[in-house]
C-alpha cells in the first residue's frame, strides 16, 4: 500500500489531521493499534480553544460541536477572599466551547468513513523505517500478518506512550520535564454542571475543578495526594469533598449522582524538544503534555496539526519544503506559551506539600492583583481562549 502521508495514532489529532489532508486532496492511511470502541470510549478534555473550534471546522466535522456544543463566554476562579470571574468575551472579543473529546473523536470517525480515509484499528507492532530518505515506510502487524505502508511522510500522533518518540533520533536527549508531587481525582456523572461556566477553586484543602461534558453530564476534579488509590474514594467521599472544597456559594448548587468514570492521573509537564527528523514529525501528546490546569493538552495538539498540515500541503502541493523544514522551531514556540500558563495556573491554584508561608501569601497576593488589575485579566483571558496558530 501506498501513501502520501502515513498517520501514527488515530486519535484526535491523528483524525484531525487526516481530514484536514482529505480537504486538499492529500492521501493518507491512519494506523491505531486499539479498537475503535476503545478509541471512542476513552475520557478526555472537553475545553476547546476558539483555534482548535475554528480548525474544526475547517476540517468539515463541526456540524453537531456547533449543534450541542456549550459557548462559555468566562470562567471563575474561587479563593479564600471570594470568586473572581474572568469575562473571556469582554476582555478579548471570544471565548471557548465545552464539547467532549469523546464526542470529537466520534465525529471524526464518522468523517473519515464518510470520506473513505483508510483507518486501520488493531494495528500492532508498528515499525517506522528509512525516515532519512526520500521514501520512508512503516510496518505493522493486522490479523496476525505483517503489512508494509510505503509514505512520503509520517507522522507521529501515537500519544506519550507511542512507538514513534522513541524512533525519533535524538528524542531521548531533548527532553525537558517537570513532575508535580500531586495528582487529580475525576469523576463523572449524569447530572447537571453546578454552574454554567467551569469553577477553578484554590481551597486549604486542595485544587478542586467543577466542569462540564454537556448540559446533562458533569466532569469534577480534586487534587489529591499521588499516594491515594481510586478504591478508597466512594462516590459518597468524592462529593462531600467537592462540597468543602467548592465552598458554600457554589457547593449549594451540587446534584450528586453516580459516577460514570472515576480516576487519578498524576500531573507533569512534558516537552520533548526533537519534533522531526527527516520525513518523521511529532504532534501532540507525542511531544509534549501539560497539566490540565489550563486546558491545553488537547488544543496544543491542534496547533501541532495546524502547523503540519500547512507544512504538508505546500510540501506536496507546490513543492515549498520551507515550511516543513520549520515545522518544529513554529510548533515549539508556541508549546512552550502554552507550557507556561499551564504551569502558572497550577502554580497558582494548587496547595503544594512543602509550601512556606512565603509562597502561600505569593498566591493569594496574585489572585487579589488579578481581581483589581483589567491587564492582568485580559492576560489570562488571552491565554486560556488560545494564543494564534
Amino acid at each position: 500500500m501506498k501513501t502520501n502521508v502515513a498517520i501514527i495514532g488515530g486519535g484526535v489529532s491523528g483524525l484531525i489531521l487526516a481530514n484536514l489532508l482529505y480537504s486538499e486532496g492529500i492521501g493518507c492511511v491512519i494506523l491505531e493499534r486499539q479498537t475503535r470502541a476503545y478509541a471512542e470510549g476513552r475520557i478526555r478534555a472537553g475545553v476547546l480553544e476558539h483555534g482548535s473550534v475554528e480548525l474544526l471546522r475547517r476540517a468539515g466535522v463541526s456540524a453537531r460541536m456547533d449543534a450541542v456544543g456549550l459557548p462559555h463566554k468566562g470562567f471563575a476562579l474561587l479563593h479564600e477572599e471570594g470568586k473572581l470571574r474572568i469575562d473571556l468575551q469582554g476582555l478579548t472579543g471570544t471565548g471557548v466551547m465545552v464539547y467532549g473529546q469523546t464526542e470529537i473523536t466520534i465525529d471524526l470517525m464518522d468523517a473519515c468513513a464518510e470520506r473513505g480515509i483508510p483507518l486501520i484499528f488493531e494495528a500492532s507492532d508498528v515499525t517506522v523505517h528509512d525516515v532519512d530518505g526520500a521514501e520512508p515506510c512503516v510496518t505493522y502487524i493486522k490479523d496476525r500478518v505483517e503489512q508494509r505502508l510505503d509514505c512520503d511522510f509520517i507522522a507521529g500522533c501515537d500519544g506519550f506512550h507511542g512507538v514513534t518518540r522513541p524512533s525519533l533520533p535524538g528524542a531521548a536527549e531533548s527532553v525537558l520535564e517537570k513532575l508535580y508531587p500531586f495528582g487529580w481525582l475525576g469523576i463523572m456523572a449524569d447530572v447537571p454542571p453546578t454552574d454554567h461556566e467551569l469553577i477553578y477553586a484554590s481551597h486549604a484543602r486542595g485544587f478542586a475543578l467543577a466542569s462540564m461534558r454537556s448540559a446533562t453530564r458533569s466532569r469534577y476534579y480534586l487534587q489529591v495526594s499521588l499516594e491515594e488509590k481510586i478504591e478508597d474514594w466512594s462516590d459518597e467521599r468524592i462529593w462531600d469533598e467537592l462540597c468543602l472544597r467548592l465552598q458554600d456559594g457554589v457547593a449549594g448548587h451540587i446534584t450528586r449522582g453516580p459516577s460514570i468514570e472515576k480516576s487519578i492521573v498524576p500531573l507533569r509537564s512534558f516537552v520533548c524538544q526533537k519534533m522531526q527528523h527527516g520525513r518523521l514529525f511529532l504532534c501532540g501528546d507525542a511531544a509534549h503534555i501539560v497539566p490540565p490546569t489550563g486546558a491545553k493538552g488537547l488544543n496544543l495538539a491542534a496547533s501541532d496539526v495546524a502547523y503540519l498540515f500547512e507544512a504538508l500541503v505546500r510540501q506536496v502541493k507546490h513543492g515549498d519544503e520551507a515550511w516543513v523544514k520549520g515545522y518544529e522551531a513554529r510548533a515549539l514556540a508556541r508549546i512552550w506559551k502554552a507550557e507556561r500558563f499551564s504551569w502558572s495556573m497550577t502554580m497558582l491554584t494548587h496547595r503544594f506539600p512543602t509550601q512556606s508561608p512565603f509562597e502561600r501569601r505569593m498566591q493569594a497576593a496574585e489572585l487579589a492583583y488579578l481581581a483589581q488589575s483589567h491587564a492582568a485579566r485580559t492576560a489570562i483571558a488571552e491565554n486560556y481562549i488560545g494564543l494564534p496558530f
